[in-house]
């Protein structure tokens, strides 16, 4: 068989959802109960088998081919399909956690992280401590024989970090412990996870795999059957599931992906290294520019980057003018998330929710929508001119 990139599986891929239909365009298979054709089958199903199916929470032809498509796209052994991304980010520790278990996030976690680290892990009697995203091997000394895994966000997706991941993998593995890491930024493409160390893969489908704003979606995709099943499990014991029209959405969106990013990649590139000639700017923060915080790591481990960055105003710009420079863009909405065709400005007060945070000026962060690259300069000379 011909061997495949990644790209032309999204439109062409090998593992076909059961009853061998075959089209460029998947269809949209709907069901609650699902028929089965004897008593026999009947007794014998089984929510792992994903050759049958078993009711509508377990799988449809629909979600059978968005499944395959991601887990062939990242290399992984199967996908678990959620409602959102922050649902899937919950799952990667739930299955792997129980009382008196230690887990690491990193500083710069997304922040709905922390929410689960101090609210449901922390009922649950398990043990969350942040760790220095740059620490690379270093986060040996801070894993205990209790830590049960390890999470990683590769860049951070406020302050742009980048994680030597393969360094905290063997630490990690040499302990016992597993590696989940958040891969929305390089939608599984300009990151290989699983070729770097990472067992456990999570994504928002929301941002680029969806990438037209208008649902919300999160994957699991496991290296092996044994950290699959474990997911699965949990996902099945809680009716976890994602309605079959979404996810039709998402796999409309698949085979544009690549080229999309291409588009946000030019453009953002483009973008963030006019920002540093800005007089108004003291720091981009962006993981291609040399300076940023991990960039070296960044050549080594991916291959691009997509539309996300950060900047830092100058030291006497700060929460009033910000948001002064936000109010002023036209084209830039003011909303969370990200990858989709929109643009999008945030501010973040880090002072609050960082440590050592170093810098006084206030922090923007822009997602770069698929816009004409003329049209967001212009808006952004608003910005600055509003300051």
């Amino acid at each position: 068989m011909t061997t495949k990139q990644p790209a032309t599986l999204l439109i062409h891929p090998e593992r076909a959802a059961p009853g061998g239909f075959r089209s460029l365009v998947p269809g949209t298979e709907r069901a609650s109960t699902v028929l089965f054709e004897n008593i026999d089958k009947w007794k014998n199903r089984s929510g792992f088998d994903e050759s049958i199916y078993t009711y509508g929470t377990s799988g449809t032809p629909t979600t059978r081919d968005l499944q395959n498509r991601l887990a062939e796209w990242e290399g992984g052994f199967a996908t678990v399909l959620f409602p959102s991304g922050l649902a899937a980010v919950a799952y990667a520790f739930l299955p792997f956690v129980a009382p008196g278990d230690h887990v690491l996030i990193p500083a710069n976690v997304y922040d709905p992280v922390k929410t689960l680290a101090n609210g449901l892990l922390k009922r649950m009697d398990v043990t969350v401590e942040q760790y220095d995203p740059l620490v690379g091997a270093g986060i040996a000394a801070q894993i205990k024989p209790n830590t049960r895994l390890v999470w990683v966000e590769t860049p951070g997706s406020i302050t742009m970090e980048v994680s030597d991941l393969p360094a905290i993998a063997a630490a990690a593995h040499a302990a016992g412990a597993l590696v989940a890491i958040d891969n929305t930024y390089s939608a599984g493409w300009y990151l290989r996870a699983f070729e770097l160390g990472a067992d456990i893969s999570v994504h928002a489908l929301t941002k680029y795999p969806a990438g037209h704003s208008d649902l919300v979606m999160g994957s699991i995709t496991a290296k092996d059957e044994a950290t699959w099943k474990r997911v699965k499990d949990m996902a099945l014991q809680t009716g976890q599931c994602c309605a079959p029209d979404d996810v039709y959405l998402v796999l409309r969106g698949l085979p544009t992906m690549p080229l999309r990013i291409r588009h946000v990649e030019r453009v953002t590139n483009e973008i963030a290294q006019w920002m540093q000639t800005r007089p108004e700017v003291k720091l981009v923060l962006h993981p291609a520019l040399p300076g940023s915080p991990g960039h070296e790591i960044w050549k080594r481990d991916f291959t691009g980057s997509t539309g996300v960055f950060s900047f830092v105003l100058h030291d006497q710009y700060g929460a009033d003018a910000a948001a002064r420079f936000i109010e002023a863009l036209e084209f830039f909405g003011i909303g969370a998330s990200w990858g989709g065709i929109g643009s999008l400005a945030l501010t973040y007060d880090l002072a609050k929710s960082r440590t050592h945070w170093p810098h006084k000026g206030a922090l923007i962060r822009l997602n770069i929508g698929l816009e004409d690259e003329r049209d967001l300069k212009a808006d952004l000379e608003r910005g600055f001119a509003a300051l």
